[in-house]
């Protein structure tokens, strides 16, 4: 026990102010989003504005644009909802990074984005419809959509489903929870958007990355992925979580990936002291939600005493991870992530 208490005092004189400074800047950071309960704008009801949209809004499709084509089209999303697509598409919002990330990797455009989409650099001058967490409805409505493309992972709640049920356009979720939902996603969007071709070309680029980053690792590797709270408790990535799904698939061996959920961040459990000890990964990765010049997770862990002792500490083997690839903004840019876990590994 005392030895237990001597620990918690070291963590808390050399973590606790670093800690701090890097969670409370990703609280305010527009890229932190992951801890934070969705909360949805109440600028206008989807019914209300879309009444209001409706006084000045040329009509979204014609009769002759329903009829010629490949559509209609019926598509399943990633939430197993059946949506139709009646007629081609002209005004596509995505409410999530990830989801604008998948339109423009097919070559498509969109109408509306989120303002905490930092990729790609053509998308920047797109209009802005809110945050992720927080969509401004108004916004999305003014812009006439005939699809809006929503996030899988973040807008699964009721309370973003209840809403988009109102929405006179239909509601197409895509995110990435794994490897596969990027794959399923960039098939989805294309069939979508009518860029089958385009879509299938990304898969196959994709999945060439991933064989040759998984044929180049050994598969006796063990790697943990971290994060810390406010309260300067890490975490570690499960199976669950995009990175820690990444981490499986490339053989590699994480011992979180089956603990239970635990914590603020969807996907990650508890990773104490102790469990660290007891695991010696070879490798650690950490996440820092905050921007630069906020410390870098990984540097923090090696001036805690009871880790220096750890192989991957003491082999120089812990390293930042992109907190935009890894956490905020998982999608198609998967074969970065992938180059990263293999550079660093070899």
């Amino acid at each position: 026990m005392l030895k237990v208490q001597g620990v918690r005092r070291i963590l808390n004189l050399i973590f606790i102010s670093a800690i701090m400074c890097v969670l409370l800047l990703a609280c305010s950071s527009s890229g932190a989003q992951v801890n934070q309960e969705p909360v949805v704008t109440q600028e206008a009801s989807p019914a209300a504005a879309s009444a209001t949209i409706e006084e000045t809004a040329a009509p979204t499709a014609t009769a002759e644009a329903a009829s010629s084509g490949p559509y209609p089209v019926s598509l399943t999303d990633l939430l197993g909802r059946e949506i139709v697509i009646e007629s081609e598409l002209q005004s596509v919002v995505a409410l999530s990074p990830t989801a604008l990330e998948y339109i423009y990797a097919i070559g498509g455009e969109a109408a509306g984005r989120p303002s905490t989409a930092r990729h790609p650099a053509e998308a920047m001058s797109v209009a802005e419809v809110g945050t992720s967490y927080s969509p401004n409805f108004e916004a999305v409505l003014a812009l006439n959509p005939d699809l809006i493309i929503a996030d899988s992972v973040i807008h699964a709640q009721p309370r973003f489903l209840e809403m988009f049920e109102g929405m006179p356009a239909p509601v197409m979720m895509a995110g990435a929870a794994s490897y596969d939902d990027v794959l399923l996603a960039l098939e989805l969007v294309g069939t979508a958007l009518n860029r089958q071709d385009d879509a299938q070309a990304e898969i196959d680029r994709i999945e060439s990355a991933f064989e040759s980053a998984r044929s180049s690792l050994p598969a006796d590797l063990t790697v943990v992925v971290l994060i810390a709270d406010r309260d300067n408790t890490l975490y570690a990535a499960k199976n669950t979580a995009f990175v820690g799904n990444i981490i499986g698939e490339l053989g590699l061996v994480n011992p979180a990936s089956d603990l239970p959920d635990a914590g603020p961040f969807p996907g990650f459990s508890t990773a104490s002291i102790e469990s660290m000890l007891m695991w010696n990964p070879d490798f650690i990765f950490t996440i820092t939600p905050a921007p630069e010049p906020a410390p870098r997770l990984s540097a923090l862990l090696t001036r805690i005493p009871p880790l220096q002792g750890l192989g991957a500490v003491r082999m120089g083997n812990v390293l930042e991870l992109s907190n935009d690839l890894a956490l905020r903004s998982p999608g198609p840019r998967v074969d970065e992530l992938m180059d990263a876990i293999v550079a660093a590994l070899q």
